[in-house]
């Protein structure tokens, strides 16, 4: 309950944080256009204030002429962007979910998207979709042909599965000599365990994921704090907070996370603290991520 009272003590600043990301300016360019552009749902345009997306891409360099791989896009939230920028001048390359996918989940998935693609294929013009499920499916293309790969909110499911190094350098091998990686990924406190981290939080440390990808062959060029949210403590499950909103829809394991459920002498206790907590979080916004750009050396080999 201490935890619960300390999250309540962040609620002005997030509520500051808040307006400020309510106001933020697009400039009037190619881009602003198609992240305004009616391609978009609106689900996913109430997300824009958190997850910033014409800094971010800005930040990462993206131009229209560019071949891009997105990995694993999920439901496609930045396929919306980047599929319709692409389209005149460049390629986008998306590596989604094999639809034979030994995973019940992952196969619906996979589905979904591919039918989000040729639903709106007028928009989004021809995108390319390799199949990825790591390890044993990592070709992205061709060594050394393109010039950006992007992963949002992914690098957890990979470390927590064990594939995030062979993934990274998946990405190195895919890139040109002087190609940027660009990594977006909910943070982790410092001096975690990225292993305890990512399984239980779905965060991992700023350091070790910079490490890993240095480890890897990249060089670190940027370090933005775009999609850092200071109301975030970072200390508990990332469905906890918007959009997931786990506590809402009574998901008590995540809340395991922040209180001892067996604690709650029964199961009314534990609804009430849940049903009690849950606009706390929603007052925090989405979680604090890190924002990366890293780039592979010019006189890199494939």
């Amino acid at each position: 309950m201490k935890i619960a009272l300390s999250l309540l003590s962040l609620l002005p600043l997030a509520f500051a944080a808040s307006l400020a990301n309510a106001a933020q300016y697009y400039p009037a360019d190619a881009l602003s256009k198609v992240i305004q552009g009616p391609q978009r749902s609106v689900a996913n345009k109430l997300r824009d204030k958190y997850r910033h997306p014409h800094a971010t891409l800005e930040f990462f360099g993206l131009k229209p002429d560019m071949t891009v791989v997105e990995l694993e896009p999920g439901g496609g939230w930045y396929t919306e962007i980047l599929a319709p920028y692409l389209k005149d001048h460049g390629h986008l390359i998306e590596a989604a979910p094999p639809t034979d996918s030994k995973s019940q989940f992952m196969r619906k998935m996979a589905q979904n998207y591919r039918k989000k693609l040729e639903d709106n294929r007028s928009a989004y013009g021809d995108v390319k979709v390799v199949p990825f499920a790591a390890p044993e499916q990592m070709d992205l293309g061709e060594p050394n042909s393109a010039d950006m790969v992007l992963t949002f909110r992914n690098a957890h499911d990979w470390k927590a599965e064990g594939t995030l190094k062979a993934i990274f350098q998946a990405a190195y091998k895919v890139l040109k000599p002087g190609g940027v990686f660009g990594v977006v990924a909910h943070r982790a406190n410092p001096d975690t365990d990225p292993a305890v981290t990512a399984k239980k939080l779905h965060r991992l440390p700023e350091a070790y994921v910079i490490n890993l990808a240095q480890e890897v062959g990249f060089k670190l060029d940027a370090v933005s704090r775009i999609n850092a949210n200071p109301a975030d403590p970072r200390v508990m499950n990332i469905h906890m907070l918007p959009p997931s909103r786990a506590a809402a829809r009574g998901f008590a394991p995540a809340v395991d996370h922040v209180i001892d459920s067996s604690k709650a002498k029964h199961g009314k206790e534990m609804k009430a603290f849940i049903d009690g907590i849950q606009p706390v979080f929603d007052h925090i916004g989405e979680s604090d991520r890190m924002t990366l750009r890293f780039v592979k050396p010019k006189n890199a080999g494939g």
